[in-house]
């Protein structure tokens, strides 16, 4: 039985919510425990690998743990004309849900740690190479996500998108943010996390770049999408995964 949109709404704004808290707060004992930068992002990506998994375990068998509006627009578009897809009003829930939750999250972060509860970003990360960054981030976790609903592995989700997430910490430019929802939570603390609000709307716009690469990406690898599998335990045909 399919949850009702009010729990599935519920599970995705308290998911993300804790998802910054995480990124944002273990960015903040990073700084404090440590002043060498390397060791910093360690901290910082070990602690979002290990909140992400679970919290995918935990969410995605009510919601599909998309904590990303990106994720939830590409499974609205690969699942429009399915009957159980995602509806135009399941979008639009999603998505606020999402980003009330990323705000809320660096609020509780930042309180959690005797921050100023609201104070911007003023880490800014407005440069070309960071762009590229956020859509190969972006795209490679769309391919992730979509190539495992394709090949019936959406079990493995909570570790090999926790797992892509980590290894994007370190190989892209931008620190894989890939996620709009989590970009303008993090806008909103001026710790290590950060991001100025400035820098938002390009990396949101290279985020949804990243989202066409990566969905054109698994049509070139997969071919068009078949019938759904009835392996899968997601509500709304949805991929059960998520990202930060």
């Amino acid at each position: 039985m399919i949850p009702s949109l009010g729990r599935r709404v519920a599970a995705e704004a308290i998911g993300t919510a804790l998802l910054v808290a995480i990124v944002v707060g273990s960015g903040i004992q990073a700084t404090e425990l440590s002043r060498d930068v390397g060791v910093q992002l360690l901290a910082n990506s070990l602690a979002t690998v290990f909140g992400l998994g679970v919290l995918i375990a935990l969410f995605g068998p009510v919601s599909g743990a998309h904590f990303n509006p990106a994720v939830t627009l590409a499974a609205w578009f690969t699942g429009r004309r399915a009957p159980d897809g995602l509806t135009a009003r399941d979008v639009a829930a999603y998505v606020a849900a999402q980003i009330a939750g990323a705000v809320g999250g660096a609020v509780l972060a930042d309180a959690m740690f005797a921050k100023p509860l609201v104070k911007f970003s003023t880490h800014d990360r407005s440069a070309a190479h960071l762009w590229l960054g956020e859509i190969v981030a972006t795209a490679g976790l769309i391919a992730l996500i979509f190539g495992l609903d394709r090949i019936a592995r959406t079990a493995m989700a909570p570790v090999a998108v926790a797992s892509y997430i980590g290894a994007a910490y370190w190989f892209t430019s931008s620190t894989s943010f890939a996620n709009p929802a989590v970009t303008v939570g993090r806008a909103f603390t001026d710790t290590f996390a950060g991001i100025a609000p400035a820098s938002v709307a390009p990396f949101i716009a290279a985020q949804l770049l990243g989202v066409v690469v990566g969905l054109s990406a698994v049509t070139v690898v997969y071919g068009r999408p078949g019938p759904a599998v009835e392996e899968s335990a997601v509500p709304h045909g949805e991929p059960e995964l998520a990202s930060p």
